[in-house]
């Protein structure tokens, strides 16, 4: 088990990523940050009409056409799913851990929030760093790169030659 874990994550993906040393330290840069798993949450990538069965949130109109306003709890609905999402990833972080070891989370403040109310009280053992931005599309080699900047995971160092 790797005792260093780094999820980024935003309310349709999460990547799970660990630091490996370089093979031949030598000739290869190193440690790397690499990706292992990746969760996908399939309800956020779904467009509005695969979700709901009328598109138009918010008026009804009545016999008489006056329109009347109404919450039909889309917004509920997408927090639902975002925490249901956030249980998984939470849930995957600490199998992948064992239960010890350092776990950075990474996600905008939204998603952030709900990774802490799931995580909270259910990482015992763990070392938890929170970074509350939306890193998500950066590649690997980035990610590193501004993660050891915050001081959060090692920098890649040269090749010993």
């Amino acid at each position: 088990m790797n005792t260093t874990l780094v999820v980024v994550a935003d309310g349709a993906r999460a990547r799970f990523l660990t630091m490996a040393a370089a093979q031949q330290p030598e000739y290869e840069s190193g440690p790397n940050l690499v990706e292992v798993a990746v969760l996908v949450n399939p309800e956020q990538e779904m467009t509005g009409d695969e979700l709901f069965s009328n598109l138009k949130s918010g008026r009804n109109r009545s016999g008489n056409g006056q329109a009347h306003g109404y919450d039909d709890h889309r917004d509920s609905h997408r927090d639902e799913t975002e925490r249901r999402f956030a249980k998984e990833v939470i849930a995957t972080a600490t199998q992948k851990l064992g239960g010890k070891g350092c776990l950075t989370l990474v996600a905008d403040k939204r998603m952030l929030g709900f990774l802490r109310e799931v995580g909270n009280g259910g990482l015992h053992g763990i070392e938890v760093h929170e970074v509350a931005r939306d890193l998500s599309k950066l590649p690997a080699t980035e990610l590193q790169q501004y993660l050891a900047g915050e001081g959060l995971i090692p920098p890649r160092k040269r090749p010993k030659s």
